[in-house]
Parts: C-alpha cells; sequence; structure tokens
C-alpha cells in the first residue's frame, strides 16, 4: 500500500496572478509542472492582461 502524505507535506507554488501559496491537488497531478493560477479567476484575469495583485506590506501598525 502507498504510504499517504499529510496535507502539510504536499508541495506547493505561488500563483502568479496573486501571488498567494496554494497546494497540490490530485487532479492536478499529472500536468502540475503546468499549473500557474491558484484559481479560474486568477488565470481568467491573466488572460485579460489584469495586472497582478501581489500582497503588499499590511496596513496594519
Amino acid at each position: 500500500m502507498p504510504k499517504m502524505r499529510r496535507k502539510g507535506d504536499l508541495p506547493q507554488k505561488m500563483c502568479a496572478q496573486c501571488g498567494r501559496p496554494f497546494a497540490w491537488r490530485k487532479k492536478w497531478e499529472r500536468v502540475w509542472d503546468e499549473v500557474r493560477y491558484c484559481s479560474d479567476a486568477c488565470r481568467r484575469a491573466a488572460q485579460r492582461g489584469e495586472p497582478a495583485r501581489l500582497p503588499g506590506p499590511s496596513a496594519s501598525g
């Protein structure tokens, strides 16, 4: 039987549009090297040429 992985041990990437980290999903198993965006909304925004919404410095402080 294959060894199970914990959710915290899954590979992660940074979204090319919003800069948020996202983790590996089973449905991306065969195309993980090609996945660039965390969601369909980020993928569509990138295709429309909208500027990246990268997280900036926090306003608190």
